[in-house]
This record gives structure tokens, sequence and C-alpha cells, in this order.
């Protein structure tokens, strides 16, 4: 299935999954409201007894509960090929039976209809040994290197059972998989967090890999686990690979589904959906990078005030130099920075120009535009040319600008449109960055700057524009082969071809 090597082989958690013999859910703790069958793993169960925490813990959970009369499965994590007949062979993705887990190595189990051993290490995971040793890891260094692959973990399983529902074994080519893609996009946008996160885990990685006890620990895991020879970095790569590849798949399988097939529709809305989920993971990235060069432009502002720029916005939508009239009639010549949320006014030093002054904002939500034309304002009782007014709307304060040339001023109207669409956009998306990734960003920026003395490295260099289409107008283009740029330069570990994407390219119902 599209997911199943995805949460097959490299996924953290094991997963338990309970119901007693007689096919009822018990206990009720493992049941939802509904009274329908719930999952859980391992730390699930350790939340509502301690005890499983201790060494051998997990043993214990698993045989008190086949004890108890429940049934235990294992979701295989990757194949386990023997040409024993006392092992149990299976693939990633089956599920297995747990009758018998006394041994910590090999656990005795039912796949299908054959009772055989296989090895426990196969439904284990780098998280559960890194989080063992605490010596080693803090909990942000877990965080920062593992993200929420746990939570993707959990998405994913629930993506695979609901996708596995619409396959129809018997006759693949009428099954109806378009709808589970629409049904679950909204949940894809949990990749974006992980993406995000990924570089940073990348950084943290070759810190400690630096450190020969670290790399000899990822390496005994990856060995206890008899993983394929990929080092970590390469596992953690997968979820990026993978969230690109949706849109490749799905375009392949609409190639070779006639319009006259009853899921051609939904194959058709799915495709654009998961390329709009793309598109979004590119643009949350595009906002994390571009926060860094925000936060560092600040800190080249001298006596800036009051809360950090990263508190409201995330990108610098135009710049330039307007001429400010006060209340008075005088005049001001001012760099303004308009943000989404904030317009925010310098003033350059008198004798050393490379140096910028903070000298105020204005909060954007609370501003309405106005146009004015060339002539007499009647609010100022002054003649202006190429101006335009930002109003308050709690307050009534005008605050009158004028540029040096028309094209000038249309650039303005343009940015304050665009920055009102913009931050529309993040509303409607749910375009957030979080505040540890905001604090962070400021944290770089003043060590980077500490110890300089301001306007001795050059004027103060404004973030980049964001000069972008509308959301919905910035299409990913598909290409026929996974686009780099999106998995951060490093290899992706082989697999072999999914037989259910095959199976459908080669049936002749499908193809035009």
């Amino acid at each position: 299935m599209v997911a199943r090597r995805e949460i097959a082989r490299f996924w953290s958690l094991e997963s338990l999954h309970l119901v007693s013999s007689d096919g009822g859910t018990e206990p009720s703790a493992l049941v939802d409201d509904n009274g329908s069958e719930e999952d859980f793993s391992y730390e699930d169960l350790c939340q509502a007894s301690p005890r499983y925490l201790q060494p051998g813990g997990e043993q214990l959970a698993i045989n008190e509960l086949i004890s108890d009369g429940n049934v235990v499965c294992a979701e295989a994590l990757w194949d386990h090929v023997t040409m024993d007949d006392q092992e149990l062979g299976f693939k990633a993705g089956d599920v297995i039976q747990v009758l018998e887990a006394s041994n910590k190595d090999w656990w005795w189990g039912r796949s299908e209809d054959k009772e055989a051993w296989f090895p426990a290490s196969f439904v284990r995971g780098y998280i559960r040994q890194c989080r063992k040793h605490t010596a080693m890891f803090t909990v942000a260094q877990l965080a920062t290197i593992f993200g929420n692959i746990e939570d993707i973990y959990k998405f994913q399983r629930k993506f695979l059972k609901d996708l596995e529902k619409q396959y129809n074994k018997e006759e693949p080519h009428l099954s109806e998989i378009g709808s589970c893609f629409l049904q679950h996009q909204e949940g894809f946008a949990i990749y974006s967090e992980y993406c995000n996160n990924h570089p940073g885990a990348c950084l943290e990685l070759a810190n400690l890999m630096q450190q020969g006890k670290y790399r000899h620990f990822f390496e005994a895991c990856r060995l206890l686990q008899q993983m394929i020879d990929i080092a970590i970095d390469g596992f953690l790569l997968t979820p990026v690979q993978k969230i690109c590849k949706y849109p490749l798949q799905l375009a392949e399988l609409l190639k070779y589904t006639t319009q006259e097939h009853s899921d051609y529709s939904n194959i058709k809305a799915a495709y654009e959906a998961m390329k709009n989920v793309a598109c979004l993971i590119n643009e949350r990235k595009r906002k994390l990078e571009s926060i860094d060069k925000i936060a560092r432009w600040q800190v080249s502002i001298v006596g800036w005030e009051g809360l950090d720029i990263l508190d409201r916005s995330s990108e610098l939508i135009h710049s330039g130099e307007l001429t400010k009239i006060t209340k008075q009639g005088k005049s001001q010549q001012r760099t303004f920075f308009l943000f989404d949320h904030q317009l925010v006014s310098c003033k350059k030093d008198l004798l050393r120009r490379d140096m910028l002054y903070y000298k105020g904002r204005l909060d954007m939500d609370d501003m309405e535009l106005v146009d004015l034309e060339d002539g007499r304002d009647k609010d100022c009782n002054l003649s202006v040319k190429n101006a335009f007014k930002l109003v308050s709307r709690t307050t009534d304060e005008v605050h009158l600008f004028c540029a040096k040339k028309q094209e000038d001023k249309a650039r303005w109207l343009q940015a304050c449109a665009d920055e009102r669409r913009r931050v529309q956009e993040d509303q409607e998306l749910g375009m957030e960055i979080s505040e540890n990734q905001k604090k962070l960003a400021m944290l770089n920026a003043q060590k980077a700057g500490h110890g300089k003395s301001k306007g001795y490295s050059g004027c103060p260099v404004a973030p980049p524009h964001q000069s972008l289409h509308p959301i919905h107008q910035r299409h990913v283009t598909v290409p026929t082969s996974v686009p780099q740029q999106q998995v951060f330069g490093l290899a992706e570990p082989k697999r072999k071809p999914s037989f259910f994407w095959h199976t459908f390219n080669r049936l002749t119902p499908f193809r035009k």
C-alpha cells in the first residue's frame, strides 16, 4: 500500500492492538467513548501502570495482557526473511499475534496459519533505546532529533487501515482509494512540523556524532534491530521524502484511470489535494527560513523598543523610503519596513548612513488604507503628491505618507494589499510559527550579533521581500522524480517497489 512502506520499516514505537479473546474489548480503559476498538502503544500502558517502566516492563505488560485473556498483536516494522521452519517469516506491516513473550529476544507468535518464533527486536525502535539512556539524551535533544515522528506514525497507521478498507483484493481495479486521501488531507499537515524540524535534527545529530559514544550507540541500535545499513539520519529523512512522493504516485494512478471509472473524480481531487499539502509544507519551510533573517535584521536596528518583531510577524512584504507628514505639518524622512501585521519605521543616522534607529511601528490590523489624489488634503490642510494615508479604526488617528515617485506609491499600495491578503491566507491555512521556533531564531540572532558594534559592519540589510503569488496560485510542479531540494539533498534508502501501485498500473481497466 502507499503508506505501508512509510510506516513499516522505520517508525519508533511498537504497536499493540488489544482485544479480548471473545472479540469484545477489555478492559474498558482500552475502549473509546463509543465502545469501539482502540489502538494503544506500550507508552499508553505505562501511563496506566508505572511499574511497566521498570527494566523488563515491556515483557511484563505483554505477558500479563496475554494471561488476562487479551489478544496482543504487534505490527512488523520491517521484513523478516527466514529459511528456518521454526522461525516466523513476515513482511513489513504484517500484524502478528503475540502468544508468548517470556524471552527478551525471541517471542512466539502467529501469522496467518503458522505459529513460530520471531525476533522481538523487529518491533522496537531508536526512540525507545534513547529514552532509556537519560544520561546521554535530554528531553530537549530527543524532541529536536525525532520531532513529531510518533504523531506521524499514529496518523499513518490510521491512514493505512482506512486505505486497506478501500482496496478491493478480489478485483483491485475496482478499488476506490481517492476518498481516503481526501478524508485525511488535513491530517497530512503534521508533516509540516516534521519537515521544518528536520534541518535542526540533522544539526543536532551531527554535533552528537562528533563523539564516539554516540556513533557507537546509534550503530548498536541499528545492529540490535537488524536494520539495513543506513545511518539514523537516512531513516529520519524518510517522512520528508514520502510526503513529496504522494503526488507522484497519485499522478501515476490517475494516468491509468479512465474518466468513466467510479474513482476517477476522487483520484483527481486527491492528486490536487496532495499537491496542496506539499505546497503548504514548502510554504511553512520558507516562513521558517524567513524568521531567521528577520531576527538578524531586528538585532541590527539601534534602540529597538517593545515586543520582538517575530511576536506578530514572520515575513517582510516591502521596504523603502517615505516622507511622513506629522500633525504639525512637519516632514520626516523615514525608512519603512512592511511586515505582516506591522509597519516598522526607522531613521538613518545623519552622519553615518549605515545605521538605522528604531522610531516606532503601526498595527496594520487596525489600519485602513486610503489612496489620496494629488492636491490639498483636507485632514492635514496640506498640498500633497504621491500620497496615501493609514487611518486607525479604533482612534481615527491619521498617518500621512508621501512617496518620491508615482511608481513608488503604486508599489506601496500594492504591498499593503498583499499584506492583508497574506494575513488572511495564514489564518485560513493555520500558518503559525511556534513560540519555541521564534525564541530560538531570536536567540541565535542575538548570539551572532553579540560583541559587534552596530553600524560598523555595514548598513542593516532587510530580509528579502517575499514576492509570492497567492497561496492558491503557488502550484507544485510534479516532476518525474523526487525534487532533491525538497528532501534536503540526502540519499534515500532504496526500497522495493510497492506491489499495490504495481498492481494498479498494469490493470487494463485503468488504461485510457
